[in-house]
This record gives C-alpha cells, structure tokens and sequence, in this order.
C-alpha cells in the first residue's frame, strides 16, 4: 500500500520542484537545508523558535539545515508557514520573498473592553517581542488592572492623553511620552482625556496569557 502524500519524501520528487535534475538527492537536501537557513536568518528566527512554532526540535532543524537529514511534506508546509512562506516558494531558489508588510485594514484584532480597539503588529510565530497596537474612545479603558506572564512592558502614546495606573502608582501620558513596567505587576490604562487616543504595547519576551 502506497505511504500518503505528506509522507513523501519531497527531496526524492525534488525534480518537480527544484530545477537542476543532474543534482543527487544529496545535492537537493543541501540545497532545502541552505535556503531553510537564509529564510530564518533574514527573518531573524533562532532556530529554537523555529522549532517551537513546527513542533520540532532544534537538533532535528540543524540538520535538515546541514542537508544531512530530510522532511515530510508535513513537516514542510510548518516550517514553510513559519517562515512566512508557501511551500512552493520555500523550494524556490529564483523566488525571494518579500519581507511581512502588515497594512493598517489587515491587522488582526484582539477583544477588547467597550470603547476600545487593540490590534497585533506581530505576524507569528512570535520572536522576541511582541507588539500590540491600541486605540481607546474617550474615557475608555483597558478595565480592571491584570497581570499576564512576566515580561519587560513598554506603553507608547501615539496621540491622546491616557492615565497608565501600575500597582498603586499613576501617571499621566500625553503624545510621545512612555512608560516600561513588568507585565506581572497589575495595570490598567485608560484615556482621561477628551479626544481619542492612540497607544503600542511593547512586550519582551511575548507573553503566553
């Protein structure tokens, strides 16, 4: 009985899809594993975190970088999406993607309370920061102070004036002005003025809550 499709080693089909057939199946896998280390290195992507974001390991990456190991179709289309490419352009050498642009009408949006709007700027999988943008009506707020994981926060006011409470401590923010906390310690923000306002979250290492 014939294996599935995502169980195809696609170095051995690499005719189909990578040009060049007088090249071994060995000379194909160095040829995946090269590029499967410019596409990281020019996203910036360690490749721990390229293994977490494919479920894989990092020892098992390092290799199929090398060419001395290969992959499943499966494992491809992971680490293709990963890298923030299709399948199609990670086999392709002529093909140099561009890096994410992340239009204004395309961001995606994360609940929020009334009166607001928050937004990621971060396409996954997630490096080292995180990056949230953030709108609030006036006298809108993000709620009831929370907590969420332990990382270094920075909160960004765009435009507005908003009133950034941390623990028992309160600071007004107007257009330009800043202020970096501890995401384990409980904040709110809230727009204490009268025209809408427009705040980042800046988040290192991303949160998981």
């Amino acid at each position: 009985m014939s294996g599935s499709v995502d169980d195809v080693d696609p170095v051995a089909a690499g005719g189909a899809v990578m040009e060049g057939a007088e090249l071994s199946d060995a000379d194909h896998r160095v040829q995946l594993g090269q590029r499967i280390r410019r596409l990281r290195s020019r996203r910036h992507l360690s490749l721990s975190a390229l293994a977490r974001h494919v479920g894989s390991s990092s020892s098992f990456l390092s290799q199929l970088e090398r060419g001395s190991t290969s992959a499943s179709i499966s494992m491809l289309r992971r680490i293709s999406g990963g890298l923030g490419v299709t399948l199609a352009e990670l086999f392709d050498e002529e093909t140099d993607p561009p890096m994410a642009v992340l239009r204004r009408s395309d961001r995606p949006s994360i609940e929020t309370e009334a009166g607001t709007r928050k937004y990621l700027l971060t396409p996954p999988p997630l490096r080292q920061i995180e990056v949230y943008a953030g709108e609030f009506d006036p006298g809108a707020s993000t709620g009831d102070a929370y907590v969420h994981g332990d990382s270094q926060e920075l909160f960004v006011v765009i435009t507005g004036t908003v009133r950034v409470e941390i623990g028992e401590q309160s600071h007004v923010l107007s257009a330009g002005d800043s202020i970096e906390y501890t995401s384990a310690a409980p904040h709110r923000a809230e727009n204490c003025g009268e025209e809408p306002a427009e705040v980042l979250w800046i988040v290192s290492p991303p949160t998981t809550e």
